[in-house]
Formats: structure tokens, C-alpha cells, sequence
């Protein structure tokens, strides 16, 4: 076969995404294609920086044009990526890509441990990532984040005041946190504090993100109807533990999302504290709170199960010092890097086959 431009496009249209699986030429995912006699270059534009398939998707490409070609001595393939997204022409946070709620139904399952981590690994990847914590009650993320001592300025935009977010790890953070008291109670009615998360959407200078996670409070209330009601979510992550207690709130959490009046995409099931390993013993798992409950849960409502994190004192003591487990060499954070892939994975997916998310309109 002839080493032309348009017999190159030919064999890469035989190599498929496996996540979207289509080809990449159909995808658009070949760009800057350069022939000169035996030298060929290109980019791959993946759907996430976050990409495990990577090495995958580029040695198929090695394959398949050294199948057709012969061996090619100046084959430069460079990855990249361009974050998928089904929000367009959208008049609140324009520069966001993707919107993310990560929901329990419960409390006490480390659903901000999971969004502070995935938020971390994310921007780890090369993402743009911002993290609302949307708890307004409860909230964990100055402390999670180590600034909890820090406040956010303030900037003029257009007659309007706009929060400039702390940043911190590589990720734009907001929490009402920042703004009150660390030791005083937030004792405020349903709709005080649905307009503070309103604020945080709308008041906040957010800029181009590929990932904005809003790390929700227990239950399916005020909060979540009017995150729905204000911006259109691109897809919903549920965290839960093993237990039957945690799974009966993650069933209602996940059940929310799926009503047709709401109808949010599931991106999966994260099952938190799944097993115990203690460290003079690395090969024993013990399930202090049962065993597969989020996977099965996962299985019942037919979502993707995107893995389990174990229960390790080190979890405990990054939340604490405000150094993310993900941050530090480990079981935990390979297990945290699985996820932001998985979740990536999902979102891409998701961006690819199913209709954008529009607004919820409730009548109240």
C-alpha cells in the first residue's frame, strides 16, 4: 500500500475507541496528519487526559499502520486530549465542560473524602477541575483541602461582584466554609441555603473547566433539587458502603437521579470503606461492613460499577491534615486514580451516546 494521507486515514479508521466504540477517524479523533516519504506524524485526541486506554489505543495505531505500511522508522504519535462535552450554548458557567454531582443518600460513607480525591486525580491527569462543596450545613472541604484558614477575594465583573475560588492541589475550590465562622453554626432555612449554592454557580469566577464537581450533602432535598433546577448535570456519581444500611440511602440517592422529571445519567456506583487491610498483614481483606453491596447495587439498577476503595487509617489522616490520600504513593491512591479514570471513562461514554441534560423544571 502507497504511504499517502488518505491510505493512513484508511488503516486508522480500523482502530476503534473501545469505550465509544467507533473508529477515531469517524470520531475526529486524528488530527495534524503529516506524510513525508517514510515519516509520518499525527495527534490522537482523546475524550479525557485521564485516559487508562491510552497506551492501548496508541499501539493499535503502531499496529495497524505497520501491518499495512511495513516497519516505519519515524512514526511519531502524539497523545492528547480534548474533553468531551454536552453542554453547549449554555448561558451559566460557559467555560464548564462538565458538571458532576457526587451523591450518597447518606451520611457518614466519605462521599467528600471520594469527591475531594477524585477532584485531586483528576487534575493530576492534565484536567481543568473545580469542586463545589455543596454541603452547606456540614461543610468538609477547607479542611480536606488544608485552607481553612483562607478566604476568597473578590473581583468586579460588569457592575457585579464575582468570588475569585481558592485554589489548592491543582483544583478551583468553593465552600461556605470560606465565609463563615469554622467554629459557628450554619442555621439557615431550606431556601438561604439553596440561594448560597445558586451563588456558587453563578458568583463565582469558575473560567474553562473540563470537570466541575459538586460534592453534595446526605439525603434528596433542597439542595439537590435546586443544583438540578439551576444548571444542567452531566452525570451523577453515588458513593456508598457495603453495608445494608448505607445501600437503602444510596438506592434513594440513585433513584432521585433516575426520576423522569429529573432523569440526571447514573455515571456509576463507588463502593467506599469496601474491605480492611491492615499494614503488618497486606495480603488479608477483611469486610468489616459486608461484602460487593455497591457492586450489586450497581448491578440491580444496571449502572456501571466504578470500583472500591478500602478502609485505611491513611485515609483518615489525609482528610485530617488536608493532604489528599491520592496525593501519596499507595494502594489508596492507585485506588483513587482508578476511580477519576473510570469516572472520565463514564463521562466520555455518556457524552457520546446519550442527549445533553436539560434544566429540571419543577413545579413546586
Amino acid at each position: 500500500m502507497v504511504l499517502s494521507k488518505e491510505n493512513v486515514l484508511q488503516v486508522l479508521s480500523t482502530v476503534q475507541d473501545p469505550d465509544l466504540k467507533r473508529d477515531l477517524v469517524t470520531l475526529g479523533m486524528i488530527q495534524d496528519l503529516e506524510i513525508q516519504e517514510r515519516s509520518v506524524s499525527f495527534k490522537v485526541v482523546l475524550t479525557t487526559p485521564a485516559c487508562p486506554l491510552k497506551e492501548m489505543i496508541k499501539n493499535d495505531c503502531v499496529q495497524a499502520l505497520e501491518k499495512a505500511f511495513g516497519e516505519l522508522p519515524d512514526l511519531d504519535i502524539f497523545m492528547t486530549s480534548n474533553v468531551t462535552s454536552s453542554r453547549n450554548n449554555t448561558p451559566l458557567l460557559p467555560g464548564v465542560k462538565n458538571i458532576v454531582a457526587v451523591a450518597s443518600g447518606k451520611g457518614g460513607v466519605g462521599k467528600s473524602t471520594c469527591a475531594a480525591n477524585l477532584a485531586v486525580a483528576l487534575a493530576q491527569s492534565g484536567a481543568k477541575v473545580g469542586l463545589i462543596d455543596a454541603d452547606i450545613f456540614g461543610p468538609s472541604v477547607p479542611t480536606m483541602f488544608n485552607v481553612e484558614g483562607e478566604q476568597p477575594t473578590v473581583k468586579q465583573e460588569d457592575g457585579k461582584n464575582i468570588i475569585i475560588p481558592i485554589e489548592q492541589y491543582g483544583v478551583k475550590l468553593m465552600s461556605i466554609g470560606f465565609l463563615t465562622p469554622a467554629d459557628s453554626a450554619v442555621v439557615w432555612r431550606g431556601p438561604m441555603a439553596s440561594s448560597a449554592l445558586k451563588q456558587f454557580i453563578g458568583d463565582v469566577a469558575w473560567g474553562e473547566l473540563d470537570y466541575l464537581l459538586l460534592d453534595l450533602p446526605p439525603g434528596t432535598s433542597d439542595i439537590h433539587l435546586t443544583m438540578v433546577q439551576t444548571v444542567p448535570v452531566t452525570g451523577a456519581v453515588i458513593i456508598t458502603t457495603p453495608q445494608k444500611v448505607a445501600l437503602a440511602d444510596a438506592t434513594k440517592g440513585l433513584t432521585m437521579f433516575q426520576q423522569p422529571q429529573i432523569n440526571v445519567p447514573v455515571l456509576g456506583v463507588i463502593e467506599n470503606m469496601a474491605y480492611f487491610t491492615p499494614d503488618e498483614l497486606p495480603d488479608n481483606k477483611y469486610y468489616l461492613f459486608g461484602k460487593d453491596g455497591g457492586k450489586k447495587l450497581a448491578q440491580r439498577f444496571n449502572v456501571p460499577f466504578l470500583g472500591e476503595v478500602p478502609i485505611v487509617q491513611g485515609i483518615r489522616e489525609s482528610g485530617d491534615s488536608g493532604f489528599p490520600a491520592v496525593l501519596k504513593a499507595g494502594v489508596t491512591a492507585d485506588a483513587f486514580q482508578t476511580l477519576a479514570e473510570n469516572v472520565a471513562r463514564q463521562i466520555a461514554i455518556r457524552n457520546a451516546e446519550k442527549n445533553k441534560t436539560e434544566v429540571v423544571q419543577i413545579k413546586s
